[in-house]
């Protein structure tokens, strides 16, 4: 785990500055500045464009990650590993342009009646999809090699600093809503050109397709593998794609703005989580090619544990101050609670089991988790049909999570079953017991104090006397409690070093 805890602890520490600037945008000024019904536009246009990169990518991600540890060798430029999966993902942006052109009359006619103002700006989305299809593909290809924090950096920070720049812009009147929303879809090439001169100075990029030395017989193995794979990148982006683009057509563009907004608040709990995600998935290639099962199986019980702590600990902070956090929102986003209530439930289960998604994906069996990701999709489709017409937005929310938890509870026994791999451990319950009653103890106890601010500082205190502080005392997360400890080493010298001065 010494990589994964050094790399993650950087892209963690990267992410968490691109919260700040988050909620500045999101939490804030985009509230101050814009409509709800502007909110659920600008989300909207962002889930179709993100939605459009998913379907160019043509199952070249999970490829990049199966595959290239195999064709490392910089002396023969990976055997133009990189052009080649370039250029099926061009192949891609060009068929899935064609359809946003061919089908756009069918595409607007859905949202004519309820959001009708995302019609006026349905073409950019193609900015969007295009530049963010070409990052993700630039940014597997980097992650291979343990090459994180550019790429994020180039996410979490610049295209966040541009959309503040806009957004400053727009509130002084210099540019209106119709050029923001124009510029917010161009300022997402940004982070694209980063990747791309960050891969020449690395003298990585390679672009030739001369360079292209792999064989006919592997190539048609890598296309079939990315053409398999293909509806499994689509799954977890469809699923939130799916929410708010249903949620547009059967509600409206302000239902959007509220369900869109709590969306990015759960994400932004994800962050230490999708650090570690980030820098574990390429290890676990590398176990399958050495063929390295109990350190895959150590991995994945470390990352779980790892993931229920972080998980739990975000979700008890927010949800036992949730009405004092939601009362500095406007009244229309009370009906979020929930939603963000059964999001979290859901993401809670996905994070837990979150690394069998890779364990699944490079194996010899990866053909058949498709069949899990089209439950999945499935699932939220037909239940966003019964339950957002009763529900409503939180409807959306109890869709997801009931979809997440069968998926991921199937994809764990499938690779249990087969591969005798699970991220079990005992101390795992225990944390989870300590997050309910903790919990239940918020529920009673929210009330006590007449002082909103001295009612917020009461239940965060609880978090960690009744859930943290436990955990770390008894060492039920062994490596969560030497991250600590390392942490407050190096702060204690840098304070002594300074003191000596």
């Amino acid at each position: 785990m010494g990589i994964v805890q050094k790399d993650a602890f950087r892209t963690m520490l990267i992410s968490y500055v691109g919260i700040v600037l988050g909620y500045l945008n999101k939490g804030l000024l985009f509230l101050l500045i814009l409509t709800t019904e502007q909110i659920g536009l600008i989300n909207l246009i962002i889930s179709v464009g993100i939605l459009f990169a998913q379907f160019a990518n043509l199952g070249t991600i999970y490829t990049t990650w199966k595959f290239l540890p195999f064709f490392k060798n910089k002396e023969k430029k990976h055997h133009g590993f990189l052009p080649l999966i370039l250029l099926i993902v061009l192949v891609g942006i060009v068929i899935c342009t064609v359809a946003t052109f061919v089908f756009r009359s069918q595409i607007e006619a859905v949202y004519a009646e309820r959001s009708a103002l995302f019609n006026s700006y349905y073409l950019w989305i193609l900015p969007i999809g295009i530049s963010y299809v070409l990052f993700v593909v630039l940014d597997i290809y980097l992650r291979s090699f343990y090459k994180n924090i550019i790429a994020v950096f180039a996410l979490e920070i610049i295209l966040r600093l541009a959309l503040t720049i806009l957004l400053g812009l727009l509130w002084f009147n210099v540019i209106s809503f119709g050029n923001f929303v124009i510029l917010h879809s161009l300022v997402y090439m940004l982070p694209t050109l980063i990747l791309l001169i960050y891969l020449y100075s690395l003298n990585e990029l390679n672009l030739r397709l001369s360079t292209i030395k792999i064989s006919k017989k592997f190539r048609s193995i890598l296309i079939q593998f990315s053409a398999i794979n293909y509806i499994n990148t689509l799954g977890s982006v469809l699923v939130s794609s799916l929410d708010v683009m249903m949620i547009a057509q059967m509600i409206g563009l302000k239902a959007t703005g509220v369900y869109t907004t709590v969306v990015f608040f759960t994400s932004a709990l994800l962050v230490p989580y999708k650090s570690i995600i980030r820098v574990s998935s390429p290890l676990v290639a590398d176990h399958w090619k050495q063929r390295e099962f109990g350190k895959m199986q150590e991995l994945y019980k470390k990352v779980s544990s790892i993931a229920i702590v972080l998980g739990f600990g975000s979700f008890l902070l927010i949800w036992n101050n949730i009405e004092f956090l939601f009362s500095f929102l406007k009244p229309e986003f009370q009906e979020g609670i929930w939603v963000f209530f059964f999001l979290m439930i859901g993401k809670l289960v996905d994070m837990y089991f979150g690394l069998n998604g890779s364990i699944f994906s490079t194996s010899k069996k990866y053909k058949y988790d498709v069949y899990f990701t089209l439950f999945l999709i499935l699932a939220v489709f037909v239940l966003n049909l019964v339950m957002i017409p009763i529900w409503g937005i939180a409807g959306a929310a109890i869709s997801t999570s009931i979809a997440l938890i069968f998926y991921n509870v199937g994809r764990l026994l499938f690779v249990w079953i087969i591969f005798k791999i699970h991220p079990f451990q005992k101390n795992q319950f225990i944390i989870i017991l300590l997050g309910v009653f903790t919990t239940l103890v918020g529920f009673f106890t929210k009330n006590l104090l007449s002082n909103d601010w001295l009612q917020f500082l009461l239940e965060c205190f609880l978090v960690f006397v009744l859930f943290l502080l436990p955990i770390y005392l008894f060492s039920l997360e062994p490596e969560l409690k030497n991250y600590v400890q390392k942490g407050s080493d190096f702060l204690l010298k840098k304070v002594k070093s300074s003191t000596k001065k």
